[in-house]
């Protein structure tokens, strides 16, 4: 949005014009509260005014009035100077000059006893005006090698020790959801392709592996390439590495996750992990922090600002909070029809149209709204707040407006107050739909939703919309446990497939937790934090391989689940079993 400076009145002084013109971000934000809090000022032209979003001023006047009020800081809290990294300066850029990565430096200056991350280095590199360089392989840089990894090929239990530790034996647990979701079945369902050593079902499952145990990105998986757990539970003798990874994850074009899906969706159905009676819909814009990437420019609420990112595309059952779908091959160009794209998925899966869709306003168009009203496709959504129609209702007297009591998540209720139009039109809608204005719900403005759902109760509608924001929490856990925001990395990944990994990590957490007494919502970071990062002892016994599980705070909670002896098909037959010290 582009800002306007403040008109400097005849009256100012030499450097009064610092006032006109804010340009630092405190200051800024000072004068937009200013003339929107005291001065009255509106909305729409104190954001225009000081270059915000409507959202984004509304967002600044919560915080404020939630006690955000440090506006004149010059400097931030916390220490004043870093000795170690000042300490290192010299050495950094004398290692940069010769070429090597930030990877690279903080690895001599661990060797050397100077140690410091590769965030320090990165800072260091940054404020000197190095540009970034990428890894290379440890025979270039001139580095000691790190310890080999093993071959990988497909594990020969004869050739197996009969106990072999694993920092991550819970990562197990996992096995009997996969095999009830018959893994091997969607992987081929899929058509995701063999290599000529590695079946393509333990590719899937060593890339799934790191999902689940927070390797945040693919680069990262020597961390546990070679570990019992891991391997056992790819059928590997070692997790392949990442390059071997990556090139993998190109291989595999988007039909193959749209046929993955479909098959994985109707697993979940089957197994009571999603209803499909309502769906939260909504996207995501997966920043990218290299340099000039060759993507379009999307709205990344984190920074509050559009920049280069990959636009994701995520579907959730409501009644499950249970991810179903998602879609990175997205294009601005087609973004709006993507919610269309969903309906035929759903189609495909359930063989029906979904009943009803609910999503923000941004998600697409009145004429997509009009092809699911014709399709027979219910659907909740916000309609844009224009300044004449903000007039109206601002204009309309309170007896207008019906009293009303929501639920909110939780159970909590709010009080509102609602005003309904069951004929409104649009500019560009064919009929007329159900309009809803409510106030009441934390916003400076009425909240007003249209739906072509004219019988349900005008408590539903608004419950219903109020529980799509589940949807964010999803994203914001896959974000948080499964990496979904590491779109770069010195190794990438196909991000089309990782979406797709995101929603089976989430699947797979969602049936775990039903396995597990008193963890019906916990979210999959918990999970991670306490099962499936449980270290232990991995047994080889004739046909039948035992988990034992190291004693934790949480052994109890395992002891009493249900988790049953399951036959493994990538194992050959053999039988998992867990046991519990």
């Amino acid at each position: 949005m582009e800002k306007t400076a403040i008109s400097t009145p005849k009256a100012a002084r030499r450097g009064g014009e610092f006032f006109a013109a804010p340009t630092e971000a405190n200051q800024r934000r000072y004068e937009a509260l200013r003339a929107y809090l005291f001065e009255g000022v509106s909305a729409a032209e104190t954001a225009a005014r000081f270059g915000y979003t409507a959202a984004t001023l509304q967002s600044l006047v919560r915080d404020f009035r939630a006690g955000r009020r440090e506006f004149f800081l010059t400097t931030r809290p916390g220490p004043k100077t870093a000795p170690a990294k000042e300490a290192a300066r010299a050495r950094i850029i004398e290692l940069r000059r010769l070429g090597h990565s930030a990877h690279e430096i903080a690895a001599v200056l661990a060797e050397e006893g100077t140690p410091l991350n590769r965030t320090g280095v990165a800072e260091i590199l940054s404020e000197e005006g190095f540009p970034r360089l990428w890894p290379r392989p440890h025979a270039e840089r001139g580095l000691p090698q790190r310890e080999n990894q093993p071959r990988t090929k497909v594990i020969d239990f004869d050739a197996l020790p009969a106990h072999a530790d694993s920092r991550v034996a819970g990562l197990l647990l996992t096995i009997p959801d996969l095999v009830a979701l018959d893994l091997p079945g969607l992987v081929r369902a899929a058509g995701y392709p063999s290599t000529s050593v590695i079946p393509a079902l333990s590719s899937i499952l060593s890339l799934l592996a790191i999902k689940l145990t927070t390797t945040r990105r693919v680069s990262h998986v020597d961390d546990i390439a070679t570990d019992a757990g891991a391997a056992h539970f790819a059928g590997l003798t070692s997790l392949p590495k990442a390059t071997a990874l990556t090139t993998y994850s190109y291989r595999l074009d988007h039909t193959r996750q749209q046929r993955f899906l479909a098959a994985l969706d109707k697993a979940s159905l089957t197994a009571g992990l999603a209803h499909g009676e309502t769906i939260n819909l909504d996207f995501h814009a997966v920043m990218h922090w290299g340099d000039e990437p060759a993507l379009e420019k999307h709205y990344v609420p984190r920074r509050s600002q559009r920049t280069r990112s990959v636009l994701t595309f995520f579907a959730e059952d409501a009644a499950t909070h249970t991810l179903l779908y998602a879609n990175a091959d997205l294009a601005k160009a087609s973004q709006n029809r993507e919610i269309l794209a969903f309906a035929d998925h759903w189609r495909e899966v359930s063989g029906a149209n979904p009943k009803l869709l609910i999503f923000d306003s941004k998600v697409t168009t009145q004429a997509q709204l009009a092809e699911l009203d014709a399709r027979g496709i219910g659907f909740i959504t916000l309609r844009a707040r224009t300044p004449k129609l903000t007039e109206h209702l601002h204009s309309l007297p309170a007896k207008d407006w019906t009293p009303l009591t929501v639920t909110r998540a939780g159970g909590k209720t709010r009080r509102v107050r609602v005003i309904e139009d069951p004929a409104a039109t649009l500019s560009a809608y064919p009929g007329t739909l159900r309009q809803l204005a409510i106030t009441g719900l934390g916003h400076d403005e009425p909240t007003i939703l249209i739906t072509n759902q004219p019988d349900t109760p005008t408590k539903h509608v608004i419950e219903a919309y109020a529980r799509r924001m589940a949807i964010e929490q999803r994203l914001a856990e896959a974000i948080r446990s499964f990496g979904l925001d590491a779109l770069s990395g010195a190794v990438p990944l196909n991000i089309d497939l990782d979406v797709v990994l995101s929603v089976l990590a989430h699947t797979v957490c969602a049936a775990l937790r039903r396995r597990l007494p008193g963890y019906a919502t916990a979210t999959p970071d918990t999970l991670q934090r306490r099962f499936l990062s449980t270290g232990g002892t991995i047994e080889n016994r004739d046909k039948e391989i035992i988990a034992r599980l190291d004693r934790r705070a949480y052994s109890p909670v395992l002891r009493q689940a249900d988790l049953p002896t399951v036959e493994v098909p990538w194992w050959g037959g053999r039988r998992l079993r867990y046991e519990y010290e």
